[in-house]
């Protein structure tokens, strides 16, 4: 069953926290605005930190490159307890990208195919097009957090 869209309040909130985040330096495993973040962090930063839809989780120690090596869904699983899947994107949900053996890319839509992201090819949080740069092409899952409606 495919989640309620976000209200326009919602989707609002989701973006303004989301847009502070923009320009942070990409730093892998970090969570510290204006200093360094990466994809993985600054979901749990907009949607755990700011917005409080979820409790901020403990983050396993992940490797830079571990999608080359893993075949585990560790980072969709993670974002699967707090979010469920939808086959349109709007506003706010979050994109995730299959990059080497798993899906271990994210960004926040904020008009498909406008998204957020911490880019680590740009080495910042940067606004960008899904259909350029090194998501395009690559496989996509959209999800909506729950509780965002």
């Amino acid at each position: 069953m495919t989640p309620p869209p976000l209200s326009a309040a919602q989707t609002e909130r989701i973006l303004a926290a989301a847009l502070l985040w923009l320009g942070t330096p990409y730093h892998h495993a970090a969570r510290v605005r204006g200093a360094g973040v990466d994809c993985a962090q600054l979901l749990i930063a907009v949607y755990a930190e700011d917005l409080g839809l979820f409790p901020v989780p403990e983050v396993w120690d992940y490797p830079k490159d571990w999608m080359l090596h893993r075949a585990e869904e560790r980072f969709m699983e993670a974002l699967q307890a707090h979010a469920d899947p939808v086959d349109e994107p709007l506003p706010g949900d979050v994109a995730l990208w299959k990059f080497g053996r798993c899906f271990a890319h994210a960004g926040i839509v904020v008009g498909w195919p406008r998204i957020l992201h911490a880019d680590g090819h740009v080495g910042r949080v940067t606004l960008g097009c899904a259909d350029e740069g090194r998501v395009a092409g690559k496989p996509v899952r959209f999800y909506r957090m729950r509780g965002a409606a």
